[in-house]
């Protein structure tokens, strides 16, 4: 189970971005990462694929996503990926979606 805190829940319920962003819109971003990832840095597609799970995750067990562990991936892929690159713009989507 995925049990955290999240700062965008203003109901009590979860919510998947903390800008509101549903969990479909986040998947898609996360496909979108993984497959420049494939193209541009296949040495840094694991930390794609781990955001892919921890989304996949959250989609299973209706708990938001687990910030914490893809802020780590999506901060060690700011570091990886050069200005201009696909996985550096998924990259700065997906922070901006869940509020990181």
């Amino acid at each position: 189970m995925n049990a955290h805190n999240h700062p965008g829940s203003t109901s009590g319920r979860p919510v998947p971005g903390g800008d509101g962003t549903d969990l479909e819109t986040l998947i898609r971003l996360a496909d979108g990462l993984v497959a420049a990832l494939h193209a541009e840095y296949p040495v840094l597609l694991e930390h794609g694929e781990i955001i892919q799970a921890e989304l996949a995750l959250a989609a299973d067990d209706g708990f938001p996503p687990n910030r914490g562990r893809i802020r780590h991936q999506l901060d060690d892929l700011c570091i990886g990926a050069a200005a201009g690159t696909g996985t550096l713009e998924y990259t700065r989507r997906l922070t901006t979606a869940l509020n990181l």
